[in-house]
Formats: structure tokens, C-alpha cells, sequence
């Protein structure tokens, strides 16, 4: 468990010795922790502490599925983690199968992460069928993570879900649907910066008015990406499994260059930059706002830097109001890296998100918060490294030591220790501003939407872009 999760949950002794006699903790002492534990916590109802058949006891055997590059580090950080263990690992590319295996059980030839050896799946649906199985971590495709998350759920498994937990927005809200169906498991989102100690003190400081009435979120990333061919009518690699790594999706031919990043700029596969990395300084704001559905969207941008293979834009603003006077604004800078203002903690100022209120703004950013009046004084400064704490930059993998927290809450959340700080039903509301931006980009206009359930109204065009089509036999059902 990380330091700051102590502080963050405090449970006694005697409560933890109860929880594991009874295999289940109480709802109303779950709704008192909840309310004990501050900002950033959910309600996910009863979570059952009983694992797989064979599991040892108090640890939980995960599988990680999609181990490229994000899912590696996953797969460290559970065979790291306290109480838990990885007993699968699931790609369609043999080869990382291989090197995560042999990474976890002997790295380099030093001491192993973890004494069991992890067997290796290609296919998903054969990794769920393990009896032993406890949870899944999801870091495939974004295609995949709704689909593989819903088939977690009914063979039940714990879900831990990368970011943007779905591909369009009628898979989140199937998403919600199939965990009120299962509601003694566990579905937590990959924004591990809602795990992070600094992060959680600014959004209560906010919340106790250091900055007067917030009103306003400004959310920003920038990073230095090249240009992309894709190459029509290349030979599949004899590694990849194309028809598993297709998997919910219509076939299409196989492009070079395709696997394993670049399938984040075609929407067939992927969802751009806002999805990709908005998710994260989104969330951020929508948590310090306090606010949920908008009721309006509008975008602009285009792929401005490069004139190459993407469909998605590498230059966006988009922006969100909601009601009750407050709004989100998302700059996306995908091929210009020139740095905005940052607290220190994050070198360059590459990702981050700023706060304005009636009497000051705070700026937020994954190392740390800074608060300044509205004189442009320095209120309060509180930086990650500080404390010699490793954050996470701009980096595809991701990793640090707010990974480890999120982790962390998760397995104690499934042993009823703990409520998930980013349980499925707020991490979906976060991910569906990233889908209405990339909607009212793609469409070109001002999107009017439901505030109470989040649809857009009056444009059959933008709707039709809220689902997507299947491979038949694929289709993800509640």
C-alpha cells in the first residue's frame, strides 16, 4: 500500500479483523469510511473480500491483459503490490508475453518480482474462464476495454480499466449498466491521479474555498509526436494475432504501423488525444468543479502539424459548460511541446489543469498543487517531489508512484478496505466529455445536451456517432 493511502483511509484494527471474519463489508460502515475519507471517493456498495479458488489467502490473482507498454508496467506494479499476485498475461503478441513473464519471475537475471510464474493467453475470453482468476487489468486497445471489461463482470472478475474505458458513449453507459448488475464487484478507472495525496488536498482545498467560487477548469496537454504512414496491404507480423487484437471491431485489412500505438489516431480503433491523454487534466476539473454532465460542447482544431495518415486532429479546443454558471475548457497540442505553466513537479509543464475561482486560481498538476490570489500572490505551494516521490510525465507507459496508489486502492477496495477512488460511475462522466469533444469536433458544430443523462439532442448526426457497429458475434451485451 502506498504512504499517503493510510491517511487517506483511515481503518482500525478491529474493523479490517471483522471484515475479513465476514467476508463483506457492512454498507453502512462502507458509507462511513466513504464520508471519513474525504474528496475523490465513490460508492461501488458491497465489495466481497472472497478470492479465487487455490488463491492464497488475502491475495488477489490478476491477469493483465494488453502488455505492450502501459500493461507492462501494470503488471510490475500488481506483482509488486501487497496482496496480490499476477497469474496471467494475456496479448496477442507472443512476444510480450514472453518478456513480461520472464520479467515478473526473473528480470535480468536478479531477484524476481513474484514467486509464481504467470501463464501466458492470447485470448481474453480463456483467461476469464480461469477458476483462480480474481481481477483483470485492462490495458488493450481502446476498442477492447469496455467489451473485455463487461466480460470480466459476467464471469466475475474485479475490472481494473485503463482510460477511456470506452470507445464511444453507449459502451460506457453499458458499462454502468453491467456493474449495477454486479454490484459486490469492483470497476476502477485508470486516473490514477485521483490516487494522488497532493492532488486530493487541493481538490478540498477548493472545496473549503481557498480560491472563493470556482467556476472555470482549463485542462491542457502537449507533447512532441512525428508524423505517421500507415502502410496498406503490409503482411500481418507472424507475433500478432490480428483477428484477437480486431477482436470487437468490424475486420479491416491490416495497415503497417498500426501496432501497436498508432491505432490511436484512426477512430475505427482509437479515440485521439483528448481520450488518449484529455481524460486525465479532464477529470481533474470536472472533480475540483464538482461538476457532472454538460449541457453544451463545442470544439475546433484539425490536424494542423503534419499532412500524414491520422484521422484524428492533433490540435484541439474544446469546451464544456454545465449548469449552474461552470465550465471546462480542453487544449490538446499533440505535435507541440512548448510548455505552459506547471507547479515544478511535472519538468516542462507538459500535462496539467488550473482552477479559477471569484478570489484565486489553483494549478494542479501530477507533481503537485500551487495556489495564488487573485493579486497573483503565492497562497500555498505542495509539490510530489518533495518528498522524492517518481510522478508520471507525458511518457506512453506512465509510470510512478500515483500508479502504485490507484493500484493499491483497488485491491484494498476488493478486500472491503477501502472505497475505490475512481470507481466506473465517475470515471465514465469524465470520459464522456472526451467523447462530446471529439463528437462536436467531427461534426463541426455546437452540441446541446441532457445534463441529466448526458445525450445529445436535437442532431441526428452527432448521434449516430454515439455507438459504433461490431464484428458480428462481438457485440458487447448487458
Amino acid at each position: 500500500m502506498s504512504d499517503q493511502a493510510s491517511s487517506d483511509q483511515a481503518t482500525s484494527d478491529t474493523d479490517r479483523t471483522s471484515n475479513r471474519e465476514t467476508g463483506r463489508l457492512h454498507r453502512r460502515d462502507f458509507l462511513k469510511r466513504t464520508a471519513a475519507a474525504g474528496v475523490g471517493l465513490g460508492v461501488a456498495g458491497h465489495l466481497s473480500t472472497a478470492f479465487g479458488a487455490g488463491a492464497p489467502a488475502e491475495r488477489a490473482v490478476v491477469g493483465v491483459m494488453g502488455v505492450n507498454s502501459r500493461g507492462a508496467y501494470l503488471a510490475e506494479v500488481f506483482g509488486r503490490a501487497e496482496g496480490a499476485e499476477v497469474g496471467y498475461v494475456c496479448d496477442v503478441d507472443e512476444r510480450a508475453v514472453g518478456r513480461v513473464i520472464e520479467g515478473l519471475t526473473a528480470p535480468d537475471g536478479g531477484e524476481a518480482i513474484q514467486e509464481r510464474r504467470p501463464e501466458g493467453v492470447t485470448d481474453v475470453r480463456r483467461m476469464l474462464e480461469r477458476e483462480d482468476l480474481d481481477a483483470i487489468a485492462i490495458a488493450a486497445p481502446d476498442h477492447w476495454h469496455a467489451p473485455a471489461a463487461m466480460m470480466a463482470l459476467d464471469a466475475g472478475k474485479h475490472v481494473y480499466v485503463e482510460k477511456p474505458c470506452s470507445h464511444n458513449p453507449r459502451e460506457g453507459e453499458m458499462l454502468l449498466e453491467a456493474q449495477a448488475k454486479h454490484p459486490d464487484l469492483v470497476v476502477q478507472m485508470g486516473n490514477q491521479q485521483r490516487s494522488s495525496a497532493r492532488s486530493i488536498r487541493a481538490v478540498e482545498q477548493i472545496r473549503d474555498g481557498i480560491i472563493g467560487e470556482p467556476y472555470y477548469g482549463r485542462a491542457w496537454y502537449a507533447n512532441a509526436r512525428g508524423p505517421t504512414t500507415f502502410e496498406p496491404g503490409a503482411e500481418v507480423p507472424e507475433w500478432l494475432d490480428y483477428e484477437l487484437w480486431q477482436g470487437p471491431a468490424p475486420r479491416q485489412e491490416y495497415l503497417g504501423n498500426l501496432v501497436h500505438y498508432n491505432w490511436h489516431w484512426r477512430w475505427h480503433w482509437g479515440t485521439a488525444e483528448i481520450c488518449n491523454n484529455g481524460t486525465h487534466e479532464i477529470d481533474v476539473c470536472r472533480w475540483a468543479l464538482g461538476v457532472g454532465r454538460p449541457e453544451k460542447v463545442t470544439s475546433s482544431g484539425g490536424r494542423y502539424h503534419f499532412d500524414d495518415g491520422w484521422e484524428a486532429f492533433d490540435t484541439q479546443t474544446a469546451s464544456f459548460e454545465f449548469p449552474g454558471d461552470k465550465m471546462i475548457a480542453w487544449e490538446g497540442r499533440s505535435c507541440n511541446a512548448n510548455p505552459l505553466k506547471g507547479t515544478g513537479g511535472d519538468p516542462g509543464g507538459g500535462r496539467g489543469a488550473s482552477i479559477h475561482g471569484t478570489e484565486g486560481t489553483v494549478i494542479i498538476d501530477r507533481g503537485g498543487y500551487v495556489v495564488y490570489d487573485n493579486d497573483d500572490n503565492l497562497i500555498e505551494y505542495a509539490n510530489e517531489a518533495e518528498s522524492g516521490r517518481q510522478v508520471s510525465g507525458t511518457g506512453t507507459v506512465g509510470g510512478g508512484s500515483l500508479t502504485e496508489n490507484h493500484v493499491g486502492n483497488f485491491l484494498a477496495a476488493i478486500r472491503g478496505e477501502e472505497a475505490p477512488r475512481a470507481p466506473i460511475e465517475e470515471g465514465r462522466q469524465s470520459v464522456l466529455l472526451c467523447h462530446l469533444g471529439n463528437i462536436a469536433q467531427r461534426t463541426g458544430g455546437a452540441l446541446e445536451v441532457d445534463p441529466e443523462t448526458g445525450r445529445i439532442v436535437n442532431d441526428e448526426e452527432a448521434m449516430a456517432l454515439w455507438s459504433r457497429d461490431y464484428e458480428p458475434g462481438w457485440a458487447p451485451s448487458v
